[in-house]
């Protein structure tokens, strides 16, 4: 399993990058390999106002129907399009093509309390 060092994480196995006020978000290495093969995503949509740990949108795979929830709180300013054309993409790279969706955060010091690499493959390694 990938976990880059380079984001932050969730205990409901999505990752975050942050880069001026935007958090890019996605789904973890373990989550998508938990999931198995995905075959269906919905995305919040650019301009909802999304609450951290609450649920914004639905995965769906071959085994079953998980819930996204909003890692951080604000605005989602960009969806990934292409994951509705081809989920598959949450599979195969999921910290790259494989992203879901941005938010300018409306408080930034959320972050802080986010799992670091290191602390995130201690908590699946016990999974």
């Amino acid at each position: 399993m990938d976990y880059p060092e380079n984001l932050k994480y969730t205990k409901d196995h999505e990752w975050v990058h942050v880069k001026d006020g935007i958090a890019t978000c996605g789904l973890t290495d373990y989550a998508q390999d938990a999931l198995g093969d995905i075959v269906f995503v919905e995305l919040p949509a650019v301009g909802d106002k999304v609450e951290k740990s609450k649920g914004i949108g639905v995965v769906e795979s071959v085994k079953s129907v998980s819930d996204v929830y909003a890692p951080l709180s604000g605005e989602i300013t960009d969806v990934n399009g292409e994951i509705e054309s081809s989920p598959e993409s949450v599979n195969k790279k999921p910290y790259t093509d494989g992203w879901l969706f941005k938010i300018k955060l409306s408080d930034p010091s959320e972050v802080e309390k986010l799992m670091d690499s290191k602390t995130y493959k201690t908590t699946v390694g016990s999974k």
